[in-house]
């Protein structure tokens, strides 16, 4: 097997959108409701992708955007506490950090959120503007698929959005543990958090390598 390659991912998103519970169930294996969205998360997991090992850093961001951080270690996870203050809009100033070294993107809005659908675009526009290009690795996800009666953004808005970036797309339930992806055949499994992050990475390695990208749609896997 190939040596490891160190890649990292930043998850971004507002406020309630699941981020956290997302990147967990990945992590972790299980769902977690409730966590304190002042805390900013680095999370560190191991993944194999194609038969490449991949030594991976996941940045939960929590709409924070204080420079200012107290480390401590737990296990696998590195807890960033910050004794910030939510701003206004936590993304009029868009921390720097979140351009460096950052190999991929994981947007994130709730399909029962106009708010954090149109937040979501004004992150990939600061972002974009930060990095300085016209387009970046990103994985556009509309997560909480599972509250079907407070659902008012569409799988199809989404993917019209991700399109509009050039981006993949994929509808999430961290509570399920549940991935809706967007492409054109079967797959023989369902498939669960650990897709995302899969995905992300392959989206990262085709922008390296210009490696094409096949058209998708919308369907239940």
């Amino acid at each position: 097997m190939p040596q490891p390659k160190s890649r990292k991912i930043a998850v971004l998103g507002y406020r309630s959108v699941g981020k956290s519970s997302l990147t967990i169930q990945f992590v972790e294996g299980q769902f977690v409701d409730s966590y304190d969205p002042t805390i900013e998360n680095t999370f560190t997991k191991m993944i194999t992708v194609n038969g490449q090992e991949y030594h991976l850093q996941l940045v939960d961001t929590a709409g924070q955007v204080c420079p200012s951080y107290q480390w401590r270690d737990f296990s696998h996870i590195r807890m960033l506490w910050s004794d910030c203050q939510w701003a206004t809009d936590e993304y009029s100033i868009f921390p720097q950090t979140y351009s460096i070294d950052i190999n991929g993107y994981i947007l994130v809005y709730s399909v029962t959120s106009n708010k954090s659908f149109e937040v979501i675009k004004v992150i990939h526009e600061k972002l974009l503007d930060m990095v300085g290009k016209v387009q970046v690795p990103i994985m556009l996800v509309g997560n909480k698929k599972d509250l079907h009666m407070e659902r008012v953004i569409s799988c199809e808005e989404g993917k019209a959005l991700a399109d509009s970036w050039n981006a993949a797309f994929m509808e999430s339930s961290a509570k399920e543990n549940q991935v809706m992806a967007m492409t054109g055949h079967s797959l023989p499994e369902p498939l669960t958090a650990v897709e995302v992050f899969k995905r992300t990475i392959l989206e990262a390695e085709k922008m390296e390598g210009g490696a094409p990208q096949g058209r998708t749609s919308c369907s239940l896997m």
